[in-house]
């Protein structure tokens, strides 16, 4: 695996200097089994980088304006790193950069939080840090606070994205010798609470004739706060030295007035078995159990906390001893955590999964409740057929009939049990894969569950709903999609893609595909008959309804109309049209073999390769099959297999044409349904949604 760490601009990642992000990335690749191939991309004037594969990018063109320099910054990393195929793409607190890599770089993005979210530019504004939810693949905070802040004034999202990752440290199993030392590392400003140290000083060290104080660190504005002439400060020295003096003082002091992200110097000191001085500020008490905890933040707290470390040695020792025993965060553990979390978002590419046989969960709507009348057309039926076909192992839920069937039994909430159901069968099949489609009862909440008890599922969601932008159920038809895209890893469509207008990273996600033919299903030769009628076409107002409904038209019915004034002496049976009922199931396929030919006419306008699921009925079963031009499907037939129309005059010609010429309606009826088979198959279908899923660059054809 192929990693990119961005450190944020101007992060010194040297042995001397390096700040909390530095470290963080240094710390964590030493033991990561992907260290040899994770390179880290920062700007530094500086020499002695810290770890390997360093790549320093020179910025001298800029201004001093940070939106001016992050731009330029994020151009440079991309020239960079733009054909060097990185897996991952890991950006430090720098949230703004997200946009601009999701449009340009084909790769996963991890984004870790260091500091407030609340305060970077990016993830300020509440619909920035939805965005970020939305289309980030991984979304790290390295403290409980630092979450809670991400989602400040969130309505309830799911959070099955974001994970805590704290600094960590290796417990230090040499022996410390303590000195009559107190310490402060950090900033030398008031937010540190640097001002309260040196003040407290004073008596501090003056009722303790034997006791020191230093001070290490630096600040650009520094203001020289009076303190003890026994408080030294050391400047800015290299982080092994900080460990080094942490080793060897008694007490450490760390008094934030800001609210700290964590807190790395208050783990360091405890783990280098100081008795550590805490306020209770951000993530500060997330970094050891074994702190003091100042109740208030001022002089005189310090002050007798400090004094009282300092006479009672039994309890100074203690803490010392339980805070090197017990270190809340080790880096082997989270090193390792860290590997699981970057793996996770490949999970299928280290994993055996039983020799590639799968086990799939299939959630459609069986339709019992139509006594299995729309069977034929079920896309659910047919990919659990491909699925088994494929080698893989299949259970079927169907939610609706579940829901249905269950309703009358108790009070219990239906939804809640529903739910239940769900999740005692994931984990009694524990499922590698679940594919669900057209589910009015799945839920966010549910496919939140299901990763959270296997973070390596794969979910996959298909929809062969229409999206014609003339038709009034698009816009629902799209927020049933586009509301499971942050749940999903994939999603498939009957329609190109390119009709969404969804954002690019989203896109990348959904992919067409045609609805399958079924050897089992598709299983008639109607170019081998000799049909009475001409043309046939099915239609109805919608599958759930068997009959038509009073007074309800729409824009076939209207073409229809016109088409039959231009085709007279053809015979036609059209269904769902007139009074002339729908036809379902086996009635249905009576009636398609009793004709030459049939028209696919969908809702709407005619739109990218969509077409309503009977295109795989008429030409799986052996006619020769009309449709507009529009649609595309000239993309995957020719014209001696399907026949192409460009309005309704040549359609009728066509009509007229072929009726005429029976041979040549034969050649294409046949070719047409050979070919659909070869290209659209349910095992083939089935094949390219896993594949999909899994994260494996195939085509449909």
């Amino acid at each position: 695996m192929k990693i990119a760490s961005i450190l944020p601009y101007k992060e010194n990642y040297t042995l001397k200097g390096a700040g909390a992000v530095a470290l963080w990335i240094s710390d964590f690749i030493r033991d990561s089994v992907y260290k040899k191939e994770n390179f880290i991309i920062g700007s530094t004037n500086n020499k002695n980088y810290l770890s390997k594969n360093y790549i320093n990018i020179n910025i001298n063109d800029v201004n001093s304006k940070f939106n001016s320099t992050t731009k330029e910054y994020s151009k440079k990393i991309m020239n960079k790193i733009q054909n060097s195929n990185f897996d991952i793409i890991e950006l430090h607190n720098r949230p703004i950069m997200v946009k601009e890599f999701f449009q340009k770089i084909n790769s996963k993005i991890i984004l870790y939080f260091h500091n407030d979210p609340t305060t970077m530019r990016g993830a300020k504004s509440v619909n920035e840090r939805i965005y970020l939810l939305e289309n980030v693949d991984k979304i790290i905070f390295i403290s409980k606070w630092v979450k809670q802040r991400f989602f400040k004034d969130l309505p309830d999202l799911s959070d099955n994205k974001t994970q805590i990752i704290y600094h960590s440290i290796d417990p230090y199993k040499k022996k410390v010798s303590k000195k009559k030392q107190i310490i402060f590392v950090g900033k030398l400003n008031e937010s540190k609470g640097y001002d309260l140290y040196c003040k407290s000083m004073f008596k501090i060290l003056d009722v303790n004739k034997n006791w020191r104080a230093f001070s290490i660190g630096e600040e650009k504005r520094f203001q020289n706060f009076p303190t003890h002439n026994r408080h030294k400060n050391l400047g800015q020295i290299s982080h092994s030295k900080v460990l080094n003096y942490l080793s060897n003082s008694e007490i450490a002091i760390i008094p934030s007035r800001w609210e700290e992200p964590f807190g790395r110097t208050a783990l360091e000191a405890s783990s280098r078995g100081c008795a550590t001085i805490i306020s209770n500020r951000g993530g500060l008490t997330e970094t050891t159990d074994h702190a003091i905890v100042l109740k208030k933040l001022d002089v005189k707290n310090i002050e007798s906390e400090t004094i009282r470390l300092i006479k009672n040695s039994r309890v100074r020792k203690k803490i010392q001893k339980n805070s090197m025993k017990f270190v809340k965060h080790k880096l082997k553990e989270n090193s390792k955590v860290i590997d699981l979390m970057r793996g996770s978002l490949f999970p299928f590419n280290k994993i055996n999964i039983n020799n590639g046989k799968l086990r799939i969960l299939n959630i459609y709507n069986l339709a019992q409740k139509l006594n299995h009348r729309i069977y034929n057309l079920s896309l659910g039926k047919k990919f659990t057929n491909g699925f088994i076909r494929n080698g893989h192992d299949v259970i079927e839920i169907s939610d609706r009939d579940y829901v249905r069937q269950n309703k009358g039994l108790n009070l219990f909430n239906m939804n809640e049990k529903f739910h239940n159901y769900l999740i005692k069968t994931f984990k009694n099949y524990n499922p590698n894969l679940i594919i669900f489609g057209h589910s009015d009862n799945i839920t966010e909440n549910i496919l939140n569950d299901f990763k959270l008890i296997n973070k390596d599922l794969i979910i996959s969601q298909w929809n062969e709903d229409p999206f014609m932008t003339d038709l009034p159920d698009t816009i629902g038809n799209m927020k049933k999609l586009k509301k499971f895209i942050p749940y999903v890893d994939h999603s498939f469509i009957t329609t190109n893609p390119s009709v969404l207008k969804f954002q690019k990273k989203n896109n990348q996600n959904i992919h067409f595909f045609m609805t399958p033919v079924d050897k089992n299903i598709e299983c008639f030769d109607a170019f081998k008959l000799k049909p009475q009628n001409d043309i046939f076409y099915a239609m109805s107002h919608g599958v759930n309804r068997a009959t038509l409904k009073e007074g309800k038209t729409d824009t076939r019915v209207n073409f229809l109309n016109k088409l039959i004034k231009k085709i007279d002496g053809i015979k036609y049976d059209f269904y769902g049209f007139g009074k002339q009922e729908p036809v379902w199931g086996n009635e249905f396929y009576r009636s398609l073999l009793n004709s030459k030919m049939a028209l696919n006419l969908s809702r709407g306008n005619p739109t990218k390769h969509y077409s309503s699921n009977r295109i795989a009925s008429l030409m799986g079963n052996g006619l020769m099959v009309f449709i507009d031009k529009k649609v595309g499907m000239d993309n995957f037939f020719n014209s001696n297999e399907i026949v192409s129309y460009n309005n309704i005059d040549d359609l009728a010609d066509k009509i007229k044409f072929y009726k005429k010429n029976d041979k040549l309606r034969i050649k294409i009826a046949k070719s047409g349904k050979e070919k659909y088979f070869k290209l659209f198959n349910e095992v083939k279908i089935t094949k390219y949604i896993i594949d999909k899923s899994l994260g494996k660059k195939v085509s449909l054809i």
